[in-house]
């Protein structure tokens, strides 16, 4: 199974407009269905609203990633069984959408601001908004790194009451790495080996046998 592609760009639609397409699709699902099923399919029609280069989804999609990588310990081959082989949410993932995301429509309501997000804008997440941060950051962009240094003095603290905060802290150490390719593919759960098969014994078993055995390999 190889790292997924990241997508074309064709547009990035506004939260609330995902949010409701998302909520028609979870009204949808069956309630016989498994909690893990139903995480399962409604993903996968967010994925491939993605694919088709729709970014809006994009960003559902990585905080579902993120909140279900949380929910099972981190454990990414358990994320990947839940959500599908290759559905995973990797860096080059985030990090094309943190690059893609507009950034003066993005919802940042001040300290006791009861405002509602206009229907044309982006809401993050706290610890997505830092990654965007951090990638316009490198880029070059004086207001990000001052919102990013500023952003950062409350880490620290608030690291423990927020456990998507890692997510941020590992998207920051392989940005500064550049070392995507290789952090996608270490996202990509390995198969378990082989175990060796026992040399047929020749006194106890048909030819035919191990020539039928060895022609299903």
């Amino acid at each position: 199974m190889g790292v997924p592609t990241v997508p074309k760009f064709a547009e990035f639609s506004p939260t609330i407009k995902v949010d409701l397409i998302v909520s028609d699709w979870r009204a949808e699902l069956l309630p016989e269905w498994s909690s893990e099923e139903k995480e399962r399919r409604l993903y996968d029609q967010a994925w491939q609203a993605y694919t088709a280069g729709d970014y809006g989804f994009g960003l559902w999609c990585w905080h579902e990633c993120d909140r279900l990588s949380n929910a099972l310990s981190n454990n990414v081959r358990e994320v990947t069984r839940v959500l599908g082989p290759g559905r995973y949410f990797g860096f080059s993932q985030k990090k094309a959408v943190a690059e893609a995301v507009p950034f003066d429509r993005i919802y940042r309501p001040r300290k006791g601001d009861m405002s509602r997000p206009r229907p044309d804008s982006y809401v993050l997440a706290h610890y997505q908004l830092l990654c965007v941060y951090a990638v316009r950051a490198q880029s070059g962009d004086p207001k990000a790194k001052a919102q990013l240094e500023i952003a950062l003095g409350d880490v620290e603290n608030q690291r423990r009451a927020d456990p998507f905060l890692r997510h941020f802290e590992t998207f920051q150490s392989i940005l500064a790495r550049g070392d995507a390719e290789s952090a996608d593919a270490a996202a990509i759960p390995k198969s378990p080996p082989m175990t060796p098969a026992a040399p047929p014994s020749v006194t106890t078993e048909p030819r035919s046998a191990v020539a039928r055995r060895r022609a299903g390999k």
